[in-house]
């Protein structure tokens, strides 16, 4: 199949729009139909998803401008794809919408949007290029120009996602993936099996074995899993290796049991082997298990950058991990990937986010970082006034002026022993605040850049920018509310990369929305300084 650029579609004499009564052409002119069709459809690139079709002549391809606004229809109304296919044959607001009220046929079939998601995933796996997350990004800048956003006052926040699995226990773990294997084999080479292990692939042993035998022993029970699964494990690997059912089964035993004394037993806490990216569900491997707020979580977390104007905001960018990605790791990232900005950025979020290397990276992008809340241990106020170098290895002088007699950096807990003469701090009167150690020559103290910047953002904490700045972060929090509660988080496909497709097609949807709410002058948004 090769790429064709769909041009765009002049209205021609059989087209279906002017049958329309003017009345009934009214209508669809003010509706979401118009918006999208004028403002978000032409700004769909098409040409970067030319790589994905072959440059030989051939069968051309359906257009991309369409599938993509089709994938970013369908999460606003909440279609399945058969659903978006069978509505574009029938409904104009859709054909208006995506330019095809001219043509004959509509252009979506069947597998049209599952192919197309397939390529992108392939050459992502190819190439570590997100050419979709590329178009949102490209989508969501256009959205925000057209509503007087600058994008020089951002939010971020990140929020949770639960992966459409179901939560097992040790033993159902442990039952499923013998259970798979067996199926497997029995398939395969059904003569390898020893008759006690054939169970494993009746449709109803799940329940007999996990819940409806007699003996009420948990212990007995597993063991016979352990058991069983020695006894698969001897006689698999010459057929099955290679297979995902028998990369399954080996990651388990790897994961959830240790061999002690030529018998087979669970791991525990005190074998120190007990991590959070250990598999939660065959159904997905990829989700890793993460405990927040007092709530357990099987997942992927997403992180949100929103760009907020005197018009409202627009989610700018995101990123999609496994749920034991932190914050900090985010910021991080996330500035690594940014020019260094011709004017300064302020980005406003919360104390999850902060941290000296965050900080210092922030700086160099000539990016204002604002953490409206703070971690680690609180920082008395006087620490602030001691001056550091960048890397916070040595201290330049104390709030008194005093340069240290010696000052040594303590890599492991990145903090610095500062010593200064003994009669510098005998009669200092910040000695109350600082609190030094007085010994009989020298005087000393033990403190760190991070605490710095503690007390530094505590104390600016007191002003009223800060206090704006603290309310306009508050409002990121809505972001991850509108998308869990209107765009079905939790029926995403499993898998990082394939949630993460999907959960850009919902951001695109979201900002569309915001979009023609700007243009219908619908949305009242609240004054605050900082963006006025």
């Amino acid at each position: 199949m090769s790429f064709k650029e769909n041009v765009y579609q002049q209205l021609s004499i059989t087209d279906s729009f002017s049958g329309l009564t003017a009345r009934e052409q009214k209508a669809l002119e003010k509706s979401w139909a118009k918006v999208f069709a004028d403002e978000l459809f032409p700004a769909i690139d098409e040409k970067r998803f030319a790589v994905l079709y072959s440059d030989q002549a051939s069968r051309p391809n359906t257009p991309v401008n369409v599938i993509v606004g089709s994938l970013i229809i369908k999460e606003m109304f909440d279609y399945s794809d058969d659903e978006m296919v069978e509505n574009l044959m029938l409904d104009l607001h859709l054909q208006y919408a995506l330019h095809t009220t001219s043509f004959e046929e509509q252009p979506l079939s069947d597998k049209t949007l599952s192919r197309f998601r397939r390529r992108c995933y392939d050459y992502e796996m190819l190439h570590n290029v997100d050419l979709y997350h590329d178009c949102v990004k490209n989508l969501s800048s256009t959205i925000a120009k057209i509503m007087g956003i600058n994008g020089r006052v951002r939010r971020m926040d990140s929020m949770m996602i639960e992966s459409n699995i179901r939560k097992l226990s040790r033993m159902e773990l442990l039952y499923t993936c013998i259970s798979k294997l067996i199926i497997l084999m029995s398939k395969t080479d059904q003569e390898l099996l020893p008759e006690q292990l054939k169970h494993y692939a009746e449709p109803n042993d799940f329940n007999q074995v996990i819940y409806h035998q007699r003996s009420t022993e948990t212990d007995d029970r597993m063991q016979t899993l352990l058991n069983d699964a020695d006894t698969l494990l001897s006689i698999c690997s010459s057929v099955c290796e290679g297979t995902t059912e028998y990369e399954l089964f080996i990651r388990c035993l790897s994961e959830q049991t240790i061999v002690e004394n030529q018998k087979r037993r669970l791991r525990t806490k005190e074998d120190g082997t007990m991590n959070s990216t250990a598999l939660q569900n065959p159904s997905d491997l990829e989700a890793t298990f993460r405990t927040k707020a007092g709530k357990d979580y099987r997942g992927y977390v997403a992180n949100l950058e929103e760009a907020v104007g005197k018009n409202g905001s627009v989610v700018t960018d995101y990123a999609y991990e496994q749920n034991i990605h932190s914050d900090s790791q985010f910021l991080k990232e996330h500035l690594e990937q940014m020019n260094v900005q011709e004017k300064t950025v302020t980005v406003v979020a919360d104390g999850a986010y902060s941290g000296t290397e965050n900080t210092v990276l922030a700086k160099e992008k000539n990016v204002n970082l604002i953490t409206t809340s703070l971690t680690g241990r609180e920082a008395p106020d006087i620490i602030a006034d001691f001056r550091f170098n960048e890397e916070g290895t040595k201290v330049f002088r104390c709030p008194a002026g005093y340069q240290p007699k010696r000052c040594t950096y303590m890599a492991p807990s990145k903090q610095c022993q500062v010593s200064f003469q003994r009669e510098q701090c005998a009669g200092c009167p910040y000695r109350d605040r600082c609190r030094p150690k007085i010994y009989k020559r020298v005087a000393k103290i033990i403190t760190s850049k991070a605490a710095h910047d503690r007390a530094v953002i505590r104390r600016t904490m007191h002003s009223e920018e800060f206090k704006n700045y603290a309310r306009l972060r508050n409002g990121v929090e809505t972001v991850p509310s509108i998308i869990r509660n209107n765009y079905r988080l939790d029926k995403m496909p499993r898998g990082k990369q394939r949630g993460k497709f999907f959960f850009g097609c919902k951001i695109m949807a979201l900002n569309f929305k915001k979009l023609f709410t700007y243009r219908k002058g619908l949305g009242r948004y609240a004054q605050n300084p900082v963006i006025a």
